[in-house]
């Protein structure tokens, strides 16, 4: 498996690290990823993780406009000065940091999200709530999975 599928529910340890999930270490060692690009999602209360090729998305983004504009200096605002690296320790853990319980409100648990080529870190109730919110959105509309 090469993509980040699923979600799963880890509680940090006495120290503040989260085992990342098994799966979303093999598709990390797959890709050969060693160092984490981590940005709060510009959408929902959740840190998007992924490797090098992430941040080098958003760059292409940010380039692909006039990056003096308004739009692509306040996408390089939160993309590089809202960015940071991280690494995962020998036993595959996360540390959770301030910048992650800032911004998601996690406290006791991580609830890890697959997104196909990254994945995500949320305070579970708020992934159950918005996985809940965007299934009626997508009935509304006369939308189906399939």
């Amino acid at each position: 498996m090469n993509r980040f599928l699923s979600s799963a529910i880890n509680r940090i340890d006495a120290k503040g690290r989260v085992s990342v999930p098994a799966v979303f270490r093999a598709v990390l060692a797959q890709r050969d990823i060693q160092e984490l690009y981590c940005i709060q999602d510009f959408v929902f209360p959740a840190i998007s993780i992924g490797g090098p090729d992430l941040l080098e998305r958003y760059e292409r983004q940010i380039s692909a406009g006039d990056p003096f504009s308004r739009e692509g200096n306040e996408m390089s605002l939160l993309v590089h000065g809202g960015g940071v690296f991280m690494k995962l320790d020998a036993e595959g853990r996360l540390m959770v940091t301030d910048f992650i319980r800032d911004f998601t409100g996690i406290t006791a648990e991580v609830c890890f999200v697959g997104r196909s080529d990254h994945f995500q870190l949320w305070q579970p109730q708020a992934f159950h709530e918005a996985q809940v919110a965007a299934r009626e959105a997508r009935r509304l509309r006369g939308l189906h999975a399939s």
